[in-house]
């Protein structure tokens, strides 16, 4: 019985493994096709696509235009070769089944206030999975190709405890619906990459439920990045999401603190957090060896605020406002079930689930000040030359 359980386990796991195989190559192809087309790379585009594979469009008054892909190739070899032509990309999803898949990517062109919704069906020929047709939908958008990184957390406990915990879905979905709404790209990072816990899930709230049910949302919930697969270059902005498992995993995590600061410091971009998450920047340091918060007004969910008493509380490694003021930091809050935030030069940080429209909202006030004030000089500058 013992052998029988083992045989059976392993079949399971084996599997389970081709399976996550299987779909690192079918996102290898989606990329090669999405870095292809965004770099006039008609190379990239041929190693994605199957050489008889269809593109099957809309033009003008034809409801269906059949284009071949060695036809589409040659419109990417009339741009300058390896540059970037303004197209970002995005996958949303992938379901495959043996040797056959479906996927879906996000193609934002904001010089034409256009994205595209590509659907895809690949299949699996001679071991390497291949694009064999591709269809899409366009529509209007004010999709700008901007990047804000949100940063969650991969625990599921408190320490090494039995105690559940995980990311705080009311602050993801808020801060999250704010940015798509202004047109901003959100990418998920945790220490592990892969699925992440959710908690404080309402679904009577209907901006909850309305993500809980968005496919696209969820996939991208369930293939968060991992910190190698993260450019820091592309972002403009880092949110730390809150909930109790924002004390564990990340914080302490040496690549994603060096993102995060490569983000900021050479990138000019801001860091944010809310609630818990304001526990992910209490260990960051500059170039010069200087803690973040030294010197700086900081927000999140207060030690005042925490149940000393309670089980979970001893589990913590360290306490927000105690860190924070030990590394120089000052930390100011307001009554429970208050919205509280507090910014201070490209440092944002909010109090509570609450509070994390607003800080969304902060950042994005604040980074179009940047573009507006980078936009005038480069007008100044033209006029005197």
């Amino acid at each position: 019985m013992q052998r029988i359980t083992f045989v059976f386990l392993f079949i399971i796991f084996g599997l389970n493994a081709f399976s996550q195989h299987d779909e690192e190559q079918i996102r290898t192809s989606l990329i090669k096709y999405i870095n292809g087309t965004s770099f006039n790379d008609s190379a990239l585009i041929d190693q994605a696509f199957y050489s008889e594979a269809n593109l099957y469009l809309s033009k003008n008054d034809t409801s269906l235009w059949t284009v071949p892909v060695a036809e589409y190739m040659g419109w990417f070899k009339k741009g300058e070769q390896g540059q970037f032509n303004g197209r970002f990309g995005k996958i949303l999803s992938i379901d495959h089944f043996r040797n056959i898949a479906l996927a879906k990517a996000e193609i934002h062109i904001p010089k034409s206030d256009q994205t595209f919704i590509d659907m895809f069906l690949l299949k699996k020929l001679d071991g390497q999975w291949k694009i064999i047709s591709k269809t899409a939908y366009s529509e209007e958008s004010n999709a700008n190709g901007d990047r804000i990184l949100f940063i969650v957390s991969n625990a599921h406990f408190y320490g090494n405890s039995e105690l559940p915990t995980g990311n705080s879905y009311s602050e993801i979905v808020n801060a999250y619906h704010a940015f798509k709404t202004a047109g901003y790209t959100v990418d998920f990072l945790s220490p592990q990459g892969g699925s992440i816990p959710l908690a404080y899930i309402n679904t009577s709230d209907p901006l909850q439920k309305q993500y809980l049910y968005d496919p696209d949302f969820m996939y991208a919930l369930k293939h968060t990045k991992s910190p190698e697969q993260v450019s820091p270059e592309m972002y403009k902005a880092v949110h730390y999401i809150g909930g109790g498992g924002a004390m564990f995993g990340v914080p302490e995590n040496k690549e994603i603190q060096q993102i995060v600061m490569t983000i900021y410091e050479e990138q000019h971009g801001i860091i944010s957090s809310v609630c818990h998450g304001t526990a992910g920047i209490v260990h960051l340091k500059t170039k010069d060896g200087k803690y973040l918060v030294d010197g700086k007004t900081v927000n999140g969910y207060p030690d005042a605020f925490e149940r000393e008493g309670a089980e979970y509380f001893s589990h913590f490694p360290f306490l927000i406002t105690k860190t924070i003021e030990e590394h120089g930091g000052t930390f100011n809050y307001s009554p429970r079930n208050s919205v509280h935030v507090e910014e201070d030069g490209n440092l944002i940080t909010g109090q509570n689930y609450l509070s994390s429209a607003h800080v969304a909202r902060r950042i994005i006030e604040r980074l179009k000040r940047a573009e507006s004030e980078t936009g005038s000089l480069s007008i100044i500058k033209n006029q005197v030359n």
